[in-house]
């Protein structure tokens, strides 16, 4: 339960006493050297959002809603729920139509489809889906991602919504290459969305029955983009392209990699002469958008790899290109996260775990949006934002729990996790249209490994209200005082006091009161500062 005295328990982050007898850490950021332009936080609709959205009672759907979307403060100051600007829809295959000739062996992961194999359309399909996104909308979230994992299970080879083959060649009969433009670029329209991403994790072979996927190699890829392109110019649609979603993100800049014809995709696909370029089509963003998953440890893992990306990008492509992070839980097992994505956790262990890729996303690659996998799950696994069980099995469902499942299509407990409001600790405040700054300097760490052991910190500055905001990631267990202060700091900007807000073991985003640009950032948090006049 979310204390609503805001002063409690702030005695500890305010206080220095002898903490200060200590040397702080200090941080300053340099307003002469701003980087990237943040676009969005977001999160997916995947796949629990087609009950969820539907048939849970309506209270509950709300309450749901306002803790991803809304961007209100309650009575005590606290943040209602995370403020995503951005959320993801998925649009569906047919696989839950065609059953179990789908592939798909879960009916959790079977998804609707608009259009049906006779070429008759229903708007009325993804209910669920549908009833969120206009929750979202309606709550202020700025931005709508549309994404396609697979085919119609219709336009497909073998009939199904995923392979039946170990093979790097699209799972698409070769005439419906129009057709599949066309659908998405329908549902874009009739949805109104901002972007199109259509081709999930190529990179895989999508060939067992857990859930929906196509594979496809780069030059598929580039043709199933080209007409796509010319569909939503047909239609005059303002959903731009959004591509990538590498499944890992060394894929998008190395070349000669255990997938080959699906690498080297900077070079490829996204570079002006690439072999299957798609460069210069109108409704491509100039976006190139990767997922964050097995590229996390070791530690100098996570940041080599980052530079590497910034470097490809930087050496490839022009300037007016961004990156965005667009899918994301933990899966990796190592001494961090020991179970890998098994074990549904609520905790702070997952909470920094999580903080400390987005950190590293931002402040590396330079992220403009930073999108996490899905918002949902009933699952014993570490793949949601909200958790869903039937009140009793609280640790989430396993293989046996059927009975369980089948219950929460209907009703449920949902849970918060640390990690939905250490999301919030950026999602929140950071918001579209705001600036991250360099970190120009840090004393007592200087070493970027060791960093990412004990505080982590960035800082966003928006132009028009003079706002700063500062997130501080604290993943060591102790206590640590900070000083934060900044280089060339415009007229009209104030960084002398700032609105605190935690998530730790005892706070979920709770507002902690001012403080001043010393602070002590409690063990293991995250903590976010707004200035304050």
């Amino acid at each position: 339960m979310r204390i609503k005295h805001a002063l409690l328990g702030g005695v500890l982050l305010f206080c220095a006493g002898s903490l200060w007898a200590q040397k702080s850490e200090k941080v300053i950021f340099d307003f002469k050297s701003p980087q990237q332009t943040i676009h969005s936080f977001g999160a997916s609709d995947c796949w629990r959002t087609q009950y969820i959205g539907c048939d849970w009672p309506l209270e509950k759907r709300e309450q749901i809603a306002d803790l991803l979307f809304c961007s209100d403060f309650d009575e005590w100051g606290n943040p209602k729920g995370i403020g995503l600007s951005l959320w993801r829809f998925n649009i569906g295959s047919g696989s839950h139509e065609a059953g179990d000739s789908s592939g798909i062996s879960s009916d959790w992961r079977r998804t609707e489809c608009f259009l049906d194999k006779e070429g008759d359309w229903n708007w009325d399909k993804q209910k669920g889906q549908r009833w969120m996104l206009q929750a979202a909308r309606d709550r202020g979230v700025r931005y709508a991602l549309g994404f396609s994992i697979t085919a119609p299970y219709f336009m497909s080879k073998n009939g199904m919504a995923r392979s039946s083959e170990k093979t790097p060649y699209a799972n698409l009969r070769e005439e419906c290459y129009d057709d599949y433009a066309a659908f998405m670029a329908e549902v874009c329209s009739r949805l109104d969305l901002d972007y199109i991403s259509p081709i999930n994790e190529p990179q895989w072979e999508w060939n067992v029955p857990r859930q929906e996927g196509m594979q496809a190699t780069n030059e598929e890829c580039s043709r199933l983009i080209h007409c796509l392109d010319t569909e939503l110019s047909k239609r005059k649609a303002k959903a731009k392209i959004v591509f990538g979603e590498a499944a890992d993100i060394r894929y998008l800049f190395r070349d000669g990699t255990n997938k080959p014809l699906r690498d080297n995709q900077l070079a490829e696909m996204f570079a002006q002469n690439g072999k299957y370029s798609i460069a210069g089509l109108s409704s491509v963003a100039p976006i190139v958008s990767g997922h964050s998953y097995w590229s996390t440890w070791p530690i100098d893992t996570l940041i080599d790899t980052r530079k590497q990306l910034k470097h490809a990008m930087d050496t490839t492509l022009p300037e007016t290109y961004s990156y965005w992070q667009t899918e994301y839980c933990p899966m990796e097992k190592n001494a961090d996260n020991p179970l890998g994505g098994g074990g549904r956790d609520l905790g702070m262990n997952t909470a920094l775990y999580i903080a400390r890729i987005i950190h590293h996303d931002l402040t590396v690659v330079n992220a403009a949006s930073w999108q996490s996998w899905t918002a949902f799950s009933e699952w014993n696994y570490k793949d949601g934002l909200i958790f869903v069980d039937d009140g009793f099995l609280s640790s989430g469902a396993s293989k046996g729990d059927e009975k369980m499942i089948e219950t929460c299509k209907t009703d449920g407990a949902f849970r918060t996790s640390k990690a939905l409001w250490a999301l919030g600790n950026f999602s929140f405040f950071v918001r579209p249209g705001m600036v991250r700054l360099a970190e120009s300097s840090s004393t007592s760490v200087t070493n970027e490994v060791e960093r990412a052991s004990k505080v982590m910190s960035s800082a966003y500055f928006d132009a028009q209200t003079k706002q700063i905001v500062v997130v501080l990631i604290n993943y060591s267990s102790e206590n640590l005082p900070v000083e934060v202060g900044f280089h060339s700091l415009p007229k009209g900007y104030h960084a002398e006091h700032y609105k605190v807000y935690e998530t730790s073991s005892r706070s979920d985003l709770q507002y902690k009161g001012m403080v001043g640009s010393k602070l002590t950032v409690p063990v293991r948090s995250v903590v976010t500062l707004v200035s304050a006049e």
